[in-house]
């Protein structure tokens, strides 16, 4: 919302401080994005009057203009404008005048003639929008006088107010300047509105189908316009607010909209005399609205339609292009009205076409302001058109869904203190809220009655009013309290346990990596998944980050290949992040893992790390090599699982993976589901004295089938030993001579202690030989 300096003081004294005057609205919670000077007089520009013009004999893009400054020479101007004629005052930029955009005027020559300076538009000026022509100056103005001066134009400054939703009030001059008039204790000054007695009577019927989106509609007739330019005050405050000058009718229109916050349109009377209709749209209408664009439209949207039925606005929105204001126009229906704000901002969302009025109304318009602006209209408007006149009998539609003009909430005082942290006594909560059109009542009892004025309905329950008492109370005077609770904050189990995985694995040398979690198409299949389970974005911003990954690892890969192409070869990473295969009906089965990666690295790395989140979380798990997980090494890999549950892989990458990221080398992964190891809760573990008596050591190779898992075998031996053996380690494994091709040697160290005496030469050899007797019920064989 942008807020003029000089406009905003017309409502209450705001000073010349600008920085004070943005710091208060801050302050009030209208964070100010920025504050713009304007309107800085340009030296150099004087008020010229044409004389004459002449053509160009060879181009008809130009022609020569004549001008006289008041000191009875005759100039001449090259121009590319053709609005002006002989009489017309306007503004003469001189050689050497520095123009706002930078640009210094200088002579320029077209057949062989000097141009001595050049005629400037409105917008070449800063002055307003239009840049199509020659900005024509009031005709009473003094030749070669500044044209600044002449115009009576000051210095001002914009300051661009961000307006949160929750206040609609602020979407105009009026409730921005209530705020800070309340805040700075001073009075309010309501602009006044057209003030001479109404004129013959003469109305337009309007009856309302749907009067749950339509509340109240309000159509006066306005007779005596003459269709034309606005007066200057009135286009450059619209230009300095961000919009574009039409006509004085539009113009006036806009005007209050900004001003009052306060939405209209005025249709020309000779289109809609026979009166209004306003109803839902039937499904496949249409319309064509006054930017020219066709509207196909639903029943979810109000329409405004004539006696015909015929559309001639979306109510709320945009009117329709057969009922605009034209050059012709001696009469206007103005129709100002109430409309459901929900119903305009599901329309607007449908359609893509959001307007000035539409934010106003889907926010929340004044249903009770509707007779002033109807004035105020009028008093703008008669400025251009001085024989206006406001007919009486005007129609003004109510239904029985239309907001009360008050409402009440009640204030416990009490909460004032438990949220704000400061007590307020009835009187003082008074003195805040009055200047804002509050009212309070029962000022002795514990909880006073608050009454809401109409243009408020975002203060509908007792804490959006502690949010107003602590706004112009002053967010910094309210001190800093550390609220009582008998619940101290801690981290829940699974929190800990998420960390404690982190730890690990900063201990264990890796580093944290937080990818993209977006992929582009093609991604999945780089890294071996599949893309049928992917979900799809059904508007991604760029094509690139279209898919939901079903797996943390192409992000890891890419991280790798980056690192490898700078010559960091050596790296170690993990990531914990969610991820969203697809699920039943179409949705995501979100959740949590972990993707652990280490270049130039065997499986043997993998498995270690795997063991160390086992041992450190308390969990386990079966390795199978049935079946490989995809995108993993055939041989080289195993599936985690949990009895017939899937948790997740470990093991090295597929080669061909690897190369369509171009990495060197080996890679090591562990890939699990975090959700299901950090949702478990560990068994609690039993602190155990250190054997004192010495242990027996023994190694044992057998040669073993490849299709006996090397966790299997270790999980046979560890059972086969009992409570004996404190230590079990594969060390070696072996393919080669001496080794059917079918089979590989695994050996083993084991080391056996007993807590309570020094084991015996019988007691480790029967262990030796159950291990031996449990390796060759698996089908291995004992090497010698």
């Amino acid at each position: 919302m942008k807020i003029l300096h000089s406009w905003l003081s017309e409502f209450t004294d705001v000073g010349d401080d600008v920085d004070f005057v943005a710091s208060t609205f801050t302050k009030l919670g209208l964070a100010v994005e920025s504050v713009e000077q304007v309107g800085v007089a340009v030296n150099g520009v004087v008020v010229a009057k044409v004389v004459r013009t002449q053509p160009h004999p060879d181009a008809a893009k130009v022609h020569r203009v004549f001008v006289d400054t008041g000191d009875g020479v005759e100039r001449h101007v090259w121009c590319g404008a053709f609005n002006m004629s002989a009489g017309d005052l306007v503004p003469l930029a001189t050689i050497g005048t520095t123009m706002p955009d930078g640009q210094v005027i200088s002579s320029r020559g077209i057949l062989g003639i000097d141009s001595e300076g050049m005629l400037c538009s409105s917008i070449e000026l800063g002055l307003g929008s239009d840049a199509a022509g020659i900005y024509i100056l009031p005709s009473d103005l003094q030749l070669g006088a500044n044209v600044f001066a002449s115009l009576g134009i000051e210095t001002d400054y914009v300051y661009d107010l961000d307006v949160t939703r929750n206040r609609p009030d602020c979407t105009g001059y009026l409730g921005v300047a209530r705020d800070i008039a309340a805040n700075l204790d001073k009075p309010l000054h309501v602009p006044p509105g057209d003030q001479l007695s109404l004129g013959p009577r003469k109305s337009v019927p309007v009856k309302i189908v749907d009067g749950n989106r339509c509340a109240r509609f309000n159509v006066t007739v306005m007779s005596g316009i003459e269709v034309g330019p606005s007066p200057d005050w009135v286009a450059r405050r619209l230009t300095q607010a961000g919009m574009r000058p039409i006509n004085n009718v539009v113009d006036a229109s806009n005007f209050v909209t900004l001003e009052l916050n306060q939405p209209n349109h005025a249709y020309d009377f000779d289109q809609v005399r026979d009166g209004f209709i306003i109803r839902c749209a039937r499904d496949g209408e249409s319309i064509i609205t006054l930017d020219g664009a066709t509207r196909v439209l639903s029943s979810r949207e109000l329409l405004i339609c004539n006696s015909a039925d015929d559309p001639v606005g979306i109510a709320g929105i945009m009117g329709g292009e057969n009922s605009q204001i034209i050059p012709t126009t001696t009469t206007v229906a103005l129709e100002t009205a109430w409309f459901e704000p929900a119903g305009i901002a599901d329309s607007v969302t449908r359609l893509s076409l959001r307007t000035e009025a539409s934010l106003r109304f889907e926010r929340g318009a004044d249903p009770y302001g509707i007779d002033h602006s109807v004035l105020r209209f009028a008093a703008i408007l008669r400025e251009s058109c001085p024989k206006l006149v406001v007919h009486s009998g005007a129609t003004d539609k109510q239904t029985k869904s239309l907001p009360s003009q008050t409402s009440e909430v009640g204030l416990r005082l009490n909460q004032i203190h438990r949220v704000l942290g400061v007590e307020l006594t009835a009187t003082q909560v008074a003195k805040l809220l009055t200047p804002l059109g509050f009212s309070v009542a029962d000022r002795r009892k514990s909880t006073v009655k608050i009454s809401v004025p109409s243009y408020r309905p975002d203060c509908s329950v007792e804490i959006d009013i502690v949010e107003e008492i602590a706004r112009h109370y002053g967010y910094d005077e309210l001190g800093k309290t550390v609220p009582k609770s008998p619940i101290h904050g801690r981290l829940s189990p699974l929190q800990k346990r998420r960390r404690l995985v982190r730890e690990l694995l900063l201990g264990l040398g890796a580093s944290e990596a937080m990818p993209n979690p977006f992929l582009a198409p093609g991604d999945l299949a780089r890294s071996g998944l599949g893309e049928d389970d992917a979900l799809r974005l059904a508007n991604p911003l760029v094509a690139e980050e279209s898919v939901l990954r079903t797996s943390l690892r192409h992000g890891m890969l890419r991280a790798i290949s980056y690192n490898q192409s700078h010559r960091n070869n050596n790296i170690s990473l993990f990531e914990i992040g969610h991820v969203y295969p697809q699920g039943s009906q179409q949705l995501p089965d979100e959740y949590e893992a972990l993707c652990v990666m280490v270049a130039n690295a065997d499986a043997r790395v993998a498995i270690d790390i795997w063991s160390q989140l086992a041992a450190g979380l308390g969990v386990g798990a079966q390795l199978s090599q049935d079946k490989p997980a995809a995108g993993f090494h055939a041989t080289r890999s195993a599936e985690l699982n949990r009895g017939r549950l899937p948790i997740g892989a470990v093991g090295e990458i597929d080669p061909t993976v690897l190369a369509n990221y171009s990495i060197a080398g080996r890679v090591a992964c562990v890939e699990l589901n975090l959700s299901i190891l950090l949702a478990d809760e560990p068994k609690i573990r039993i602190a155990q004295a250190v054997s004192k008596f010495p242990s027996s050591d023994f190694d044992l190779a057998f040669a073993t089938p490849h299709s006996v898992a090397a966790s299997v075998m270790t999980k046979a031996l560890r059972q086969a030993g009992g409570a004996l053996i404190v230590e079990l380690t594969m060390f070696d494994i072996y393919r080669g001579a001496g080794i059917n091709p079918d089979s590989r040697s695994l050996a083993y160290r084991f080391r056996l202690q007993a807590s309570d005496r020094t084991l015996t030469d019988s007691e480790v050899a029967g262990v030796r030989t159950k291990c031996i007797a449990a390796a060759v019920k698996l089908g291995a064989t004992l090497r010698g």
